[in-house]
């Protein structure tokens, strides 16, 4: 009888820890993901720029409805905002398709499909145009060549 118990205990407790895990763990990685993203959302390009050094110099001072967010551990970003027309910023290059990184974070405003739809480079940002607004994104693994490329000083 004693042993009968002992086993049901045992049991219950390796299911309560079982259970925990499966909820706590992937709670745990979000909380730990979602506190390296920073996420902003700016008037203008200007302001945007005069707010975080990060945000890509190429982006035109009279952009609208800017919205950023960022890995603080790393390159990762997305960028969206509107522009005046349907043309990309100068400072980008049209590239028939080019070999996009993967989308390296999610956000409700920007579109998980973005990869597809590249079709040019600002910079290290991959970028396309929908209408007027401007869909563009940074990988990590490109900023990291970037920054390796660089001569500290």
């Amino acid at each position: 009888m004693i042993r009968r118990s002992v086993i049901l205990t045992v049991a219950a407790v390796v299911s309560v820890v079982g259970l925990a895990t499966v909820v706590a763990l992937p709670a745990a990685a979000d909380w730990y993901d979602g506190r390296h993203q920073e996420t902003a959302a700016y008037a203008t390009g200007a302001e945007a720029k005069a707010a975080r050094a990060s945000v890509p110099r190429w982006l035109a001072d009279g952009a609208t409805s800017v919205r950023y967010a960022l890995r603080t551990t790393g390159g990762d970003r997305l960028l969206t905002a509107s522009l005046p027309d349907e043309r990309l910023p100068t400072a980008c290059t049209t590239e028939p398709r080019p070999k996009a990184q993967e989308v390296p974070m999610a956000e409700d405003w920007f579109p998980a499909d973005a990869r597809g739809k590249a079709t040019a480079r600002c910079g290290l940002y991959y970028a396309y145009m929908d209408g007027t607004t401007l869909y563009a994104w940074q990988h990590n693994d490109d900023w990291l060549r970037a920054e390796r490329a660089e001569p500290a000083g």
